[in-house]
């Protein structure tokens, strides 16, 4: 396959198209390599983030927990957390607001995972579009492509073999096509299937700090009564 002879062979218009489909292949591969160093950060932050959180926690060290998590601002959990744990952090230290407190918490890690997955989702969608659009914009580029070697052989005449060539030409914008999509449909796959992971470990991660400062009350309840006796 020469493909310098493909190229100038090719008109104009079907030449665009093919820049455009190797252009959207470019992006799709530069939005993949993006997302996976995101994960990757927010996935190794979380690694040292988590246990020294939980240890801050079950020694009743909210200033320590806070600091941890204005430490590892790339980890997705560390964040949640660390907001939900702020908001709630003056209600703490007063026994008769642990209700509002927990209420509280549990609003807000649900708020900040909604936040935190629109920004994670970003990029996603541009991956979802090459993978659905590609092979139609690579099938226009064929379609354009035989239509004018037909209309060729009406204007010169000869048989099909004097539009082969042609055909053959116009049927490598589809083979782009097909290459950019395939690809982007597996990478949006892939990081959607990473999402759902990150999600289940920051409603985990939200339902472990929750049952904390329930443990937590419970604790101070029957110390209380103890007390009391």
């Amino acid at each position: 396959m020469d493909i310098a002879k493909i190229w100038a062979d090719t008109g104009l218009l079907n030449r665009g198209i093919v820049i455009f489909l190797i252009l959207m292949s470019i992006t799709s591969l530069t939005v993949a390599i993006w997302k996976w160093l995101q994960f990757r950060r927010m996935a190794t932050a979380t690694k040292q983030f988590a246990p020294a959180f939980s240890a801050a926690l079950e020694s009743e060290n909210i200033p320590e927990a806070l600091a941890l998590a204005d430490q590892y601002p790339k980890s997705h959990v560390a964040r949640v957390l660390g907001e939900s744990l702020r908001e709630v952090a003056p209600l703490l230290s007063d026994p008769r607001a642990a209700g509002a407190a927990i209420v509280s918490c549990e609003r807000s890690v649900e708020r900040e995972q909604i936040l935190l997955a629109n920004e994670l989702k970003s990029g996603l969608g541009i991956l979802a579009t090459i993978g659905s659009t590609a092979p139609f914009v690579g099938l226009l580029g064929t379609t354009l492509g035989i239509v004018n070697s037909f209309m060729g052989m009406s204007e010169k005449g000869g048989g099909l073999e004097a539009v082969s060539g042609g055909i053959a030409e116009a049927l490598i914008a589809t083979a782009i096509g097909l290459v950019a999509a395939i690809p982007a449909v597996w990478l949006y796959n892939y990081f959607t299937a990473k999402l759902d992971t990150l999600f289940s470990e920051l409603a985990y991660a939200g339902r472990e700090m929750i049952d904390w400062m329930m443990t937590r009350q419970a604790r101070r309840e029957v110390g209380g009564a103890t007390y009391g006796d």
